[in-house]
């Protein structure tokens, strides 16, 4: 999610140009977490549209199970399936249940993320469930699923729906910011930036340490996201494996209280097509922005 107060106009104007070969079908698996509303429930609506075999998870049961059944009832094929990735023992037990039902994956969608504050608070009272779902989480989903994803020409991806937020130069500490631009930066690296952060919180004094100023603890939570994307991408080039970041932009969700430049559809629609590049044109470590495949920038 972007928050991107200063303007009237959506910069998400330009159209992603179509998908230039289908290289997926039935049988390519895609897992979207955090996905019964918002972005999240379009990208599994568009990429089941397209033929692919989707599991929608939500850390909500019953959320979960009445979004799956709203696209069944449009004729869609969507497996669902409990996840919590703030919770290390749900992201075991889904992971053993997609192993043993699955086998293997083809593209993974880390969508789920919290925040708690409204568009112009700035609070960090839940700066740790915060980092366990828009970082830890991501990252324990991730390396769980690393071993499932399908070695084939047609290139396994990962795509982490991030923010602009998280973007370095929001970074205000210099040996943070040093640290984060460190070619061989390293994830341990960067668990240690967000103890820091949460320890900064506990005690106080998080306003002092040159942290990002605008919704604080989200983007700290992004910053760190993007930064192991580009670790992740750096480690698995060339074990058939891309991972890259999308910035959805200033989109109509429940995080933004309904306000935004444009739907949750929108969004989806260039995340799916980011999500099922031909593996020609598929790069790795990027950080997309909106609609606009011009904005593409480094990890």
């Amino acid at each position: 999610m972007e928050v991107n107060k200063d303007t009237t106009e959506p910069y998400l104007s330009s159209p992603v140009p179509a998908i230039t070969a289908r290289w997926w079908c039935k049988d390519t698996v895609a897992v979207v977490t955090g996905a019964n509303r918002g972005i999240g429930f379009s990208m599994v609506k568009q990429l089941a549209q397209l033929g692919l075999t989707v599991i929608l998870t939500a850390r909500d049961l019953e959320k979960g199970k009445k979004a799956v059944e709203l696209l069944r009832n449009q004729g869609l094929l969507v497996h669902f399936h409990p996840l919590d990735v703030s919770d290390p023992a749900s992201i075991r037990t889904f992971a053993l249940w997609f192993q043993k039902k699955f086998r293997v994956m083809d593209i993974l969608i880390n969508n789920a993320a919290v925040s708690f504050n409204d568009l112009y608070e700035n609070s960090v009272d839940h700066a740790e469930i915060v980092m366990k779902t828009n970082f830890y989480g991501v990252k324990l989903l991730t390396e769980a699923l690393l071993p499932m994803f399908r070695r084939s020409d047609s290139i396994s991806r990962i795509l982490n729906i991030s923010s602009r937020l998280g973007s370095i130069n929001k970074m205000r500490n210099p040996t943070m910011k040093e640290m984060l631009q460190n070619e061989n930066l390293s994830a341990q690296q960067i668990e240690g930036m967000v103890d820091l952060f949460l320890q900064n919180v506990k005690n106080g004094t998080w306003k002092n340490q040159g942290w990002p100023e605008i919704w604080t603890d989200y983007a700290v939570s992004k910053l760190a996201l993007n930064a192991y994307s580009r670790v992740l991408a750096k480690q698995f080039e060339d074990f058939g494996l891309r991972v890259n970041c999308f910035c959805p932009g200033f989109t109509q969700t429940s995080m933004t209280g309904g306000k935004g430049t444009h739907t949750a559809d929108d969004a989806a629609e260039v995340g799916a097509r980011l999500a099922l590049l031909p593996p020609g044109e598929l790069s790795t470590g990027k950080f997309y922005v909106g609609f606009n495949p011009g904005i593409i920038s480094k990890l």
